[in-house]
């Protein structure tokens, strides 16, 4: 069986690591390929990743940077070029709710290709993300759903998918960490930060909607003045984030503050340290909010919704609005032990690329 992998950021690179390794120990037949449309293609958002992985694209589309409609296009004509050298696989993998996973998509409907979607069934039924609509169309179009929590599980029955093609297999973020965790403490992150013996806040803020209004940067600076009283504060920062803050004139809030740490984007095993070793941790992003339930860490995250709940039902994770009383108060629970500890979910355990494939090769 061929099957193509397409990917495009950060969080595809992760979430498909063991799939080859997986294939040549247990599943000879099939024929992994992977496909790299360059939605996130440069130094430190791509090429460091593949190397630590040690994970290799077969083929590299080379998109241009540009808008989504432009790029989602793209990625489909070539993709077109592509299959007319190469052939068309028997099945085509999709992880998560990119603009390449909505290409992939639309592609594989048009050209008759069975279509899998990693992650699937995830809502956070908040129609203003343009990733919400990514991720429903990758389910209409697909034949087969592969479900990481129950909410995914519960979604796609009440959307009345053949229960038959949804295969409830974990996470595969988790492979990927369970994989690479020699790799992960090996890391020199904290010694290069300075930061081996302190106290430390894990912080992620890139949504327009908490880094694009002075109002909202405003706040998010008074919670930083905050925490920093107790905290040295590592805070990978988005190129975007720093020209906000000089054009909105609170630039001097990040120079003038010792204790709040700004880096570039971090390697995967960078990154992972830190939260391994972080006090807590301060988010608006997704992927985070699994990172941290798999490692019982708490999770503040400032949004009003997440596609995914199991981090909060049964992890460390908790939504919160972006209201410095409120969050204030959390962290008043964390550091007085009330915090929930949290569960790491069902078949989160390093196991979930292989039942993807195990269900494929039944198929």
């Amino acid at each position: 069986m061929k099957i193509y992998i397409l990917i495009g950021t950060r969080p595809n690179f992760i979430k498909v690591t063991q799939f080859k390794k997986i294939a040549a120990q247990k599943f000879p037949s099939f024929q992994i390929k992977i496909i790299h449309t360059g939605q996130h293609y440069d130094e430190k958002m791509a090429d460091i990743f593949f190397r630590q992985f040690n994970l290799i694209p077969d083929y590299f589309l080379n998109i241009a940077p540009s808008s989504a409609n432009k790029q989602i296009a793209e990625i489909m004509i070539k993709l077109e070029d592509l299959t007319h050298n190469i052939g068309k696989p028997d099945l085509m993998l999709v992880p998560g709710d990119v603009n390449s996973t909505m290409a992939g998509a639309l592609f594989a409907n048009k050209h008759n290709i069975k279509l899998g979607h990693i992650e699937a069934g995830l809502r956070s039924f908040d129609r203003t993300m343009p990733e919400e609509f990514n991720r429903i169309v990758a389910d209409e179009l697909s034949d087969l759903f592969f479900v990481t929590e129950p909410s995914g599980l519960k979604h796609l029955q009440h959307e009345g998918k053949d229960a038959n093609k949804i295969h409830y297999v974990g996470n595969t973020m988790m492979d990927t960490m369970l994989a690479f965790e020699k790799e992960i403490e090996a890391s020199p992150v904290l010694s290069e930060l300075k930061i081996n013996q302190e106290k430390f806040v894990l912080m992620t803020m890139h949504r327009p909607a908490t880094v694009d209004s002075k109002t909202e940067l405003e706040k998010l600076f008074s919670l930083i003045e905050y925490i920093s009283k107790k905290y040295k504060i590592i805070f990978p920062i988005h190129p975007r984030t720093i020209k906000n803050t000089k054009e909105f004139g609170l630039y001097e809030q990040i120079t003038s503050n010792h204790q709040l740490i700004c880096t570039e984007p971090l390697d995967y095993f960078a990154f992972q340290k830190l939260i391994k070793n972080s006090s807590f941790i301060l988010t608006d992003s997704g992927g985070i909010q699994e990172e941290s339930t798999f490692r019982q860490k708490p999770c503040l995250t400032l949004r009003p919704n997440t596609e995914r709940p199991v981090t909060v039902d049964e992890g460390s994770n908790t939504l919160l609005p972006f209201d410095l009383e409120i969050v204030k108060k959390h962290i008043s629970e964390i550091e007085n032990g009330a915090y929930k500890k949290g569960a790491i979910p069902a078949w989160w355990d390093g196991k979930a690329t292989e039942r993807i494939l195990s269900a494929i090769s039944s198929i």
